[in-house]
């Protein structure tokens, strides 16, 4: 059982930058590759980032490519998600997860090969 804990959700105007955290319970969170997905008011959940387990890949949803940076450390079990140049369209809830099973980039985007979920912490962009 792995439990994934979000924090540093918040209101930036746009411009702004905001780093969220993902804290994970699991003993062998270094197993898992983790993924950043994101879901606005009446919109599907989407795909924001993903990380191998590792941390020597990294992955990208077009629509934050070049603002974003996913990390991990595997030592203090975390993930973070560096954003900067924030838009009002980055308004959502953001939720970290864990995926077991997937190893690979074709997979890490789609939420469904995600076991493991977060709570959510929510990000507010301001015009």
């Amino acid at each position: 059982q792995v439990q994934l804990v979000e924090s540093g959700g918040g209101l930036v105007q746009a411009g702004g930058s905001l780093r969220l955290s993902c804290a994970a319970s699991a003993r062998t969170f270094s197993t898992y590759a983790m993924g950043w997905f994101r879901q606005a008011p009446g919109k599907e959940r989407e795909f924001v980032a993903a990380i191998s387990r590792t941390g020597d890949s990294t992955y990208y949803a077009d629509s934050v490519k070049g603002r974003v940076t996913i990390s991990r450390d595997n030592a203090e079990k975390t993930v973070l998600l560096q954003m900067n140049s924030l838009k009002p369209e980055d308004t959502a809830g953001y939720y970290c997860a864990a995926s077991g099973t997937c190893t690979v980039s074709a997979c890490l985007s789609i939420k469904r090969r995600y076991e493991y979920w977060g709570q959510g912490t929510q990000v507010t962009v301001s015009s």
